[in-house]
């Protein structure tokens, strides 16, 4: 597995950052009355649309531990690791940037002082009209689901301020997202904040922010598409090696096309119903 992603990262060149996204997820069928469920920490990179690699969480452990040992399995030189709040930590920021990679990491209030120092500069309007002509603003507007989503990307390089700079290797900016969200009339207002290894570069920094999300989506296809919370397989080894297949597939069913639109469950059927017909289709991919 390391051999393979090795291979996949060579000879990539650095113009286009490849973003590497670090979440865990629980199998909840595997819980018992006399042990946890498995909890794996995966590395899923969209651009590639595979897992590059996962570490199961030890029992009477946490993800902050299995992510420095994943970081260490895979090959994450000159691309950018995006990891939701749980992750922010000086130690993993110091693994990464030892990896020669770069980071996007999500502040909550688990980083108390750090979350109060970011929330409160971004609260200055007269400074966000200065990020706005200085070139760290971007603006992007969707409708989906019958609403209307605005997000605003703020991203800034001053960090002369921050007293807890120090301490986060390799720390470039902070940066902060304020979503709004409109639906019958109603607005409702979220704002998230994030450091930074990256220079200032506006659409770089939204992009990491956006492309997160996708290990979001793959740990959604994992529980709809082959309704892994559902299987109560109970051996340790066993579950986390139909984790491992699963992950496949689902990147075989990203790219395999069956000549019509069609969600992934439904790619699922129609190979089972004929898998004679598409087995050499899906071994050439």
């Amino acid at each position: 597995y390391k051999k393979w992603n090795e291979l996949v990262n060579s000879n990539e060149g650095e113009t286009l950052k490849k973003i590497i996204c670090i979440d865990g997820k629980t199998m909840r069928g595997n819980k018992s009355n006399g042990q946890k469920a498995n909890h794996i920490v995966s590395a899923w990179c969209d651009m590639d649309g595979f897992c590059l690699g996962q570490k199961k969480v030890e029992e009477k452990s946490n993800e902050i531990t299995a992510i420095p040992q994943l970081l260490d399995a895979i090959q994450v030189k000159g691309c950018v690791i995006t990891i939701d709040a749980m992750g922010t930590q000086t130690e993993i920021a110091e693994k990464i940037k030892q990896k020669r990679a770069d980071y996007t990491l999500a502040v909550k209030e688990n980083q108390k002082n750090l979350y109060r120092g970011i929330r409160e500069y971004f609260e200055d309007g007269e400074l966000l009209k200065e990020i706005k002509c200085s070139g760290g603003y971007k603006v992007t507007k969707e409708k989906s689901h019958s609403q209307i989503e605005t997000r605003e990307y703020y991203q800034c390089d001053r960090l002369g301020w921050m007293q807890e700079k120090s301490r986060w290797k390799g720390i470039k900016s902070i940066g902060m997202i304020c979503k709004t969200t409109e639906q019958a009339g109603e607005q409702i207002i979220e704002r998230r904040y994030y450091i930074s290894s990256l220079p200032l570069n506006v659409e770089l920094f939204a992009r990491t922010v956006r492309e997160h999300w996708s290990v979001e989506i793959m740990h959604w296809h994992l529980d709809v598409t082959f309704k892994e919370d559902a299987n109560a397989t109970l051996d340790k080894t066993a579950a986390q090696n139909l984790n491992i297949i699963n992950k496949w597939c689902l990147s075989i069913l990203k790219l395999f096309d069956v000549g019509k639109k069609m969600s992934l469950r439904k790619k699922r059927y129609c190979i089972s119903m004929n898998a004679r017909k598409y087995l050499e289709q899906i071994l050439a991919l």
